[in-house]
């Protein structure tokens, strides 16, 4: 089940038979060529079909591009590609936000590249979603990955300014959460199960019914949620800071998403889902990266600010 990102929510990777049902995927399969050989063999009367199955059989295994299907190695390179997008528009959102000066000599920095990427990336996303049943259109899900680059850029330039070398930081932090957890998932360590999606997506419900409690908080200048980050900056047990313990669970919860990820890429993968579902893969994946970054940014913003 694809609890965890809507991205994911699609019978292309959940359902078996989604090489039968969705559109390119009987082609895709060669179906249509596999059904006549098929019936040839059973009848007995076409040795040459028969001959040419045996030799499909034989030959060396084709990838992508030969099969029109999803593979996993077709699905990482679509990955990388939309991740090279949000790398470079990242850039493009960092010097927006910071005028073109650096961050050591930026007194102050802007808010609507970061603003405009949230937005944008926010608006793609859910029209990725609902119109990937009908087709997958990697022209949107590229759309989104730029968006969600200078949402990405904006927010991290911000956040040097008030905290130097905290970008570097949260950089190699989400590196290395995303680096263990996909080492995990293919050494056979970790692996989705129904218990703990249904945990998962009860204490994702939780946190994101606490997120916007938190936020109104915050804009309706309540006493209670002082601080820059309202209730995640008061102070808990042991005097460590609500958002710093928190956000290890999120982290968690987020690095649990990804699990269901790559789950889920293997299953459509073992569904024969048509290639262009790589796509999606890489969308969700992207999803859950950024949100990764974007929590242990303001995990380290919160842990560094209460020093």
């Amino acid at each position: 089940m694809a609890l965890n990102n809507p991205a994911f929510n699609n019978p292309a990777f959940q359902d078996p038979k989604a090489v039968q049902t969705y559109p390119g995927g009987a082609q895709a399969a060669n179906l249509g060529g596999q059904t006549q050989f098929a019936t040839a063999q059973r009848a007995g009367t076409d040795a040459a079909a028969q001959a040419q199955l045996e030799g499909m059989y034989a030959a060396p295994s084709a990838g992508a591009v030969e099969t029109g299907r999803m593979t996993v190695e077709d699905t990482v390179w679509k990955t990388l590609g939309l991740f090279a997008v949000l790398i470079a528009f990242a850039a493009v959102g960092w010097v927006w936000t910071l005028g073109g000066t650096s961050a050591t000599q930026a007194s102050q920095v802007g808010v609507l590249p970061w603003v405009i990427g949230a937005l944008g990336g926010f608006v793609l996303s859910m029209v990725v979603i609902f119109s990937s049943r009908k087709k997958v259109r990697p022209a949107l899900i590229f759309a989104y990955a730029a968006f969600e680059g200078l949402f990405v850029g904006g927010i991290s330039a911000f956040f040097e300014v008030i905290w130097e070398g905290i970008v570097l930081q949260a950089t190699l932090a989400t590196l290395s959460v995303v680096g263990v957890t996909l080492a995990l998932f293919a050494s056979g360590k970790i692996r989705a199960s129904k218990r703990a999606t249904k945990i998962f997506l009860v204490a994702m419900l939780g946190y994101l019914l606490f997120s916007l409690v938190n936020i109104g908080l915050m804009l309706f200048n309540a006493p209670i949620a002082g601080g820059a980050f309202g209730l995640l900056s008061q102070e808990g047990p042991l005097g460590i800071p609500w958002g710093v313990i928190i956000g290890v669970f999120v982290v968690i919860m987020a690095a649990y998403s990804l699990v269901l990820d790559f789950d889920n890429i293997q299953q459509g993968v073992r569904n024969g889902a048509p290639r262009q579902y790589g796509w999606l893969g890489g969308f969700g994946i992207m999803v859950t990266v950024v949100w990764l970054y974007v929590e242990i940014l303001r995990i380290i913003a919160i842990a560094r600010g209460s020093n």
